[in-house]
């Protein structure tokens, strides 16, 4: 990967791992639409930038892991990802208010909270950032309860309110969010506005039921589920600003996107809380590693993190198989470097089948012209978060699947189709399109309107980011991944 002397990149990663870090049957005619993404050409950075980066990627992940009614079934909506800057960042839209205006937000499965910045945000991490205006929505209800959420690079802060929030062809009339005007630096990098949360109700901020939660919990999808596949390009060196990255699909799973069965583990304990799962294996170089039981090989699965943190004693192990491998120093404590010319091969099992990790996705960085920094890196995550934070680094090799009911993960085999987006420069991003949304639901009954809602998604004159396009039962739109 090319290394890069700008540290505002090193502190985009930082701020995206901060707020993460913190076989169901298959729809017959899944209907959705799909739309393109892009992505940035990381600048050359020096090893003591990649350091910097790492050390504070470390320390953020700990911070974040430290401390009804049913209504008539609504299909599925299929959106396509932008991947941006070289796997750091996935980001999409959803609309709010009334009118519905377009934000672009980070999706998160290791949180549970939506937040906005403010049009009242005076800090610099909200300069050119599309901001939400409470007095441009007619339906927009103040809660004048504070709110405030902190991740490991940085905190938002503000009161909560509660409006329609539109997402992939569904309404939630009246979600409850924060809306933010204290945001630290390196918490939002534009055209990001804000995170959503797609984490369980039970460790959000707010205490809100999280947008997706209420959508599966309502019935308003086919299946009580939702599903990412993403796309690779940090080995990719002609990689531009935004590139294609990848699908998410509510509702259903886009079965042209993998083969054979999904391979579902169940939640430990019923443990709702992040999207938990048992490390059963790790193999290095074919070689098994030893992994602790009981809450010591718990991991969270968490689309908001770029790299993979566990246990000090099992990430020496894994280095341990691969020739030259060295732990780092200073601000690369808890990282290991080993040469670049390696192919590491190292696979992940979470009760079921063993997944390999490729070796595009195993060198996370390259410090010079022969040595490279290893996706894996050590961790201490607090008494109540599980021992594993497994980001993107795994899941950019399987098809995930968050299923609501059984609270499970699952993982599958991704189809020559989805392989055959990795590395693709991709058509530019799609241009506001207007479209109807077909079913709206309560946060708090869980039902349906009597009529559907008609979703007109603009953009607002600050609102440069892309924006989503609601066509009937499906829409197009971009999808934002914090990553470590």
């Amino acid at each position: 990967m090319v290394l890069s002397s700008s540290l505002s990149h090193l502190a985009l990663l930082v701020s995206l791992s901060a707020n993460n870090v913190l076989a169901a049957p298959r729809p017959s005619s899944p209907m959705s639409l799909s739309m393109n993404l892009k992505r940035r050409v990381p600048e050359a950075r020096s090893a003591d930038d990649i350091s910097a980066w790492a050390a504070n990627n470390k320390l953020a992940l700990e911070a974040k892991y430290g401390n009804t009614k049913s209504i008539a079934k609504r299909s599925s909506g299929q959106n396509l990802i932008v991947n941006q800057k070289a796997d750091s960042s996935f980001f999409g839209s959803l609309a709010v208010g009334t009118p519905p205006v377009a934000y672009d937000v980070i999706l998160d499965t290791g949180s549970a909270d939506l937040w906005l910045a403010s049009s009242d945000c005076a800090d610099s991490a909200c300069d050119g950032v599309p901001t939400f205006k409470a007095s441009d929505s007619s339906t927009f209800q103040n809660k004048s309860t504070e709110f405030s959420i902190t991740y490991g690079s940085g905190a938002a802060a503000g009161s909560l309110g509660e409006d329609v929030v539109q997402m992939a062809g569904f309404s939630v009339s009246n979600q409850i969010f924060g809306v933010c005007d204290q945001v630290t630096d390196n918490l939002l990098n534009s055209p990001v506005s804000g995170l959503l949360g797609l984490a369980f109700q039970t460790i959000a901020s707010s205490g809100a039921s999280p947008l997706w939660q209420t959508l599966a919990s309502s019935n308003a999808w086919d299946q009580p589920l939702m599903a990412f596949q993403l796309t690779r390009y940090n080995n990719d060196s002609k990689a531009t600003d935004l590139e294609p990255g990848g699908t998410f699909t509510m509702g259903a799973t886009n079965t042209s996107l993998y083969t054979g069965d999904i391979d579902y583990n169940d939640i430990p304990d019923n443990d709702e809380s992040y999207w938990l799962q048992t490390v059963s294996s790790i193999t290095s170089q074919a070689n098994s590693i030893s992994i602790s039981s009981g809450s010591s090989a718990l991991a969270a699965i968490d689309t908001g993190t770029t790299l993979i943190g566990g246990p000090a004693d099992a990430v020496a192990e894994i280095y341990s198989n691969i020739p030259d491998a060295e732990a780092g120093t200073g601000q690369l404590e808890g990282y290991y470097i080993y040469p670049c010319s390696t192919t590491v091969n190292v696979t992940m099992a979470f009760g079921g089948k063993s997944w390999a990790i490729s070796n595009a996705d195993f060198q996370a960085e390259q410090l010079n012209s022969n040595t490279c920094m290893g996706a894996f890196f050590s961790l201490e995550t607090g008494s109540n978060a599980p021992a594993w934070i497994v980001g993107d680094t795994f899941l950019k090799n399987v098809y995930s699947v968050f299923r609501y009911n059984p609270a499970s993960v699952g993982f599958a085999q991704l189809s020559s189709e989805a392989l055959a987006m990795n590395g693709v420069n991709g058509a530019s991003t799609p241009s506001a399109t207007i479209g109807s949304a077909a079913a709206t639901v309560s946060a708090t009954a869980g039902t349906r309107d009597a009529n559907s809602a008609v979703a007109l998604f603009h953009s607002s004159p600050s609102t440069t980011g892309p924006i989503i396009s609601l066509l009937a039962i499906t829409m197009t739109m971009f999808i934002s991944l914090r990553l470590v």
